[in-house]
Parts: structure tokens; C-alpha cells; sequence
């Protein structure tokens, strides 16, 4: 009897809570007037004003000043864009509630359910942001690969990063792909990230002769970073000798120069002494095995 009298008991506490946030909620919403609405308008006009002016601003001083500050520069720009939103949100959530406990105890309860399951996916993207403030996963200026997107993050938002890639698109990935994805990060904050050109040769090349020639290619390009190292690896592949030249650019965002630099410079070394290169047979035979 005790039992079923604890469980009606409870039933009836959980009706007249619910019934409580109720009608604290209806009676938060006959307080929302014609001048607090256009006050709110107001509000978020303005945070959308003062947040393309911190993009703005940002990106025009890190471009501006010695390049080896322009990232620590950019990475200030998430920063100021969530203590934006959150004044905002702060804000908002004081002229129409006040932010005394009960009013957002009203609010929270009578739409925490609906707003969990409608917009589950947006709050999970705005906490892995949160989460990667504090981790450093990615910032602005960074060049970075998730899943099959790979390019430079030229803005934090609060539900995703813009990537820039090397085609010129503008991706937008939601920052809860941090989840479900591995993030490959080539600088991490730094200015200059490594770079990797490979050529290919038949067997019978002179390996030494090319590891010299790659070396004198990254060594007189005026874009390497000659304070980190230059490696050359080498592997025997069934079609020819497989080389990769591991060398630094002084800036990052010069990734594709700088190959491009290293290919032409190393190619005409490569001519004047007739080295040969994989033939198209053998290397249709190693596909086809």
C-alpha cells in the first residue's frame, strides 16, 4: 500500500510541476512586448555588425604585419567571435527573462526537450567548438585534412570552420565532424608546413645522382625554410624507384609555389643528364598484377 501511495505521490508532484512551468512559462510570454522584440532585433543586428567587423578587422591586421605573428593574430578571431555571441545570448536572454532562477527554470523546462531533439545536431557542433578552443585541434590559419577536405581554415564559427581549398572553394565542416573524423593538422599554429614532392625513376637510375639534385632543388628554392631539415626517402616500387623530397616553405600558405618550384627546378637538373623514368608499360603491367 506504502508503495503505490509513494508512487502517487510522485505522479502528483510531477503534474503540478509541470503544471507550475506552465504557467510560468505563459505568463513569461504575455511579458514579451512589440519594444522588447524590436530591442532584440536590435541586439542581433548589432552582434551580426560587430562580429563581420572582428572578421574584418582580424584578417586585415594579420595580413598586415611581419608574417611570422599572422597566425597568432588570426587566432584570436574565435575567441573574440564567442565572447561576442555569448554577450549577445546573454543579453537576449535578460530582457525577456530577467535571468532570475525562476524565469529560466520556466523556459529551460518547458523547452529543453523539443530543443534537445530538434537542434541535437547544432548543439553538438557548438561544444566540440567550444572543445576546440581549448584543444587546439584547428585554428585559423592552419591547414588542415578532414575526411576529403584539405585546405587552409580562414574562419571559426560557432556550428562549423570555412576551409579554403586548393581549388578555391570555401567548404563549411560542422565542428562535431571532430567526433566521427581524425583532423590531420600540417602546422598547427606554426608558419611553415612540411612539404612533400615525389618523383619516380626506372630501377636502373643513378640514386645518388637524384638525391643531390633533390637536395640542390630545395636547397636554392628562395621559398625553402632552410632552418628545418631537407630530407630525401627513397623505396623500390615493382615499376621504378619511388623518391619523396621532405623540405619546409617559409610560409605555409605557399604549399603548392613551392612544389611547383621544387618539380621545375629538380626536372631541369633531370634533363641535363638524361636520367630515366619509369616506362609506361611496366607500369601498366604492375596495375594490371
Amino acid at each position: 500500500m506504502d508503495k503505490y501511495l509513494n508512487i502517487y505521490i510522485l505522479a502528483q508532484s510531477a503534474e503540478d510541476a509541470a503544471g507550475n512551468t506552465a504557467n510560468q512559462t505563459k505568463e513569461l510570454l504575455t511579458q514579451i512586448t512589440t519594444w522588447k522584440v524590436t530591442q532584440a532585433l536590435i541586439i542581433i543586428l548589432s552582434c551580426y555588425i560587430a562580429l563581420r567587423v572582428i572578421d574584418w578587422f582580424i584578417i586585415w591586421v594579420s595580413e598586415r604585419i611581419a608574417s611570422e605573428w599572422r597566425l597568432q593574430v588570426k587566432q584570436l578571431l574565435p575567441f573574440l567571435r564567442t565572447v561576442t555571441l555569448t554577450v549577445t545570448i546573454a543579453t537576449l536572454m535578460n530582457l525577456f527573462l530577467n535571468l532570475s532562477p525562476e524565469n529560466i527554470i520556466a523556459v529551460t523546462g518547458a523547452a529543453a526537450v523539443a530543443l534537445g531533439f530538434a537542434f541535437k545536431d547544432y548543439a553538438s557542433s557548438i561544444i566540440a567548438g567550444i572543445v576546440g578552443i581549448f584543444e587546439g585541434a584547428y585554428r585559423v590559419g592552419d591547414r588542415i585534412k578532414i575526411g576529403e577536405d584539405y585546405g587552409e581554415v580562414v574562419s571559426y564559427g560557432l556550428r562549423g570552420i570555412r576551409v579554403q581549398t586548393p581549388n578555391d572553394n570555401c567548404v563549411t565542416i560542422p565542428h562535431s565532424k571532430m567526433w566521427t573524423e581524425s583532423v590531420s593538422n600540417s602546422n598547427a599554429g606554426e608558419l611553415e608546413a612540411q612539404v612533400v614532392t615525389e618523383f619516380y625513376f626506372a630501377h636502373e637510375v643513378d640514386t645518388e645522382l637524384v638525391t643531390k639534385i633533390l637536395y640542390r632543388a630545395a636547397h636554392t628554392s628562395r621559398y625553402t625554410q632552410l632552418g628545418l631539415p631537407i630530407v630525401v626517402a627513397m623505396a623500390k616500387t615493382p615499376y621504378g624507384t619511388h623518391f619523396k623530397l621532405k623540405s619546409y616553405p617559409l610560409d605555409a600558405r605557399d604549399e603548392f609555389t613551392y612544389k611547383t618550384d621544387l618539380t621545375n627546378k629538380a626536372k631541369k637538373a633531370i634533363a641535363q643528364y638524361n636520367l630515366a623514368y619509369p616506362r609506361l608499360l611496366d607500369i601498366e603491367k604492375d596495375k594490371s598484377n
